[in-house]
This record gives C-alpha cells, structure tokens and sequence, in this order.
C-alpha cells in the first residue's frame, strides 16, 4: 500500500465499492478532500454514487504534474485504471482508515 508522503498535490482515485464507480480527482490537499467525499460535499458525482473510498493516490510536488497526470488517469481504459489500483491495493481498502479526517460537517460549512 502507498505510504502518504507530504508533498502539496495528490491525484487520487475514490470509489463506493470494488470494481464500482471510480471518481478521479487531484486536490491540494488530500485528508480534507477525502473527508469531504466521505461527508458526500465532495462533489456531485461521488455524492450521488456514494464515492467514499480512497482507495488510490499519488503525490506531486507541482500542480502541472499533478493535473498532468489526472488528466493522463482519466483518459485511462477502465481495465488499466482496475490494474492500477490492484497493484498497490488488490483488496480495493480504504487507503484512509486510520487517518485522523475531520468529519464533522459543521466544519466544511
């Protein structure tokens, strides 16, 4: 499993369920964005299919990179982006269990 590593951009991977919808997003910051997904004021999208699994990401030290390489995921086939979740995360884990995310929705209004 990837380690968290503290660099400024993410470009993340979130689902409701193995092999379910896959939500592809970059973010600054990783923890709040992932606990807005999980509070479903995320976005739209993973609201409405219930995308609260983290169960992919990949850090960047620049923006460009970052969104370089989301772009480059999103355009992926289906099959290549299941791949590339299974080889870090066969199991489709939450990557974020055990992260201290503020779910209080108080605090994202």
């Amino acid at each position: 499993m990837p380690k968290r590593s503290f660099h400024n951009y993410s470009v993340y991977i979130m689902t409701n369920k193995p092999n379910g919808v896959i939500y592809i997003g970059v973010t600054g910051g990783l923890e709040d964005r992932v606990a807005r997904h999980k509070l479903g004021i995320g976005s739209r999208f993973t609201s409405k299919y219930n995308c609260n699994k983290l169960v992919y990401f990949e850090d960047f030290q620049y923006i460009n990179d970052a969104i370089n390489r989301e772009k480059q995921l999103k355009n992926w086939r289906r099959s290549w982006k299941i791949d590339l979740i299974e080889k870090d995360n066969p199991e489709w884990k939450d990557l974020s269990n055990g992260w201290a995310l503020d779910l209080n929705i108080e605090n994202y209004k």
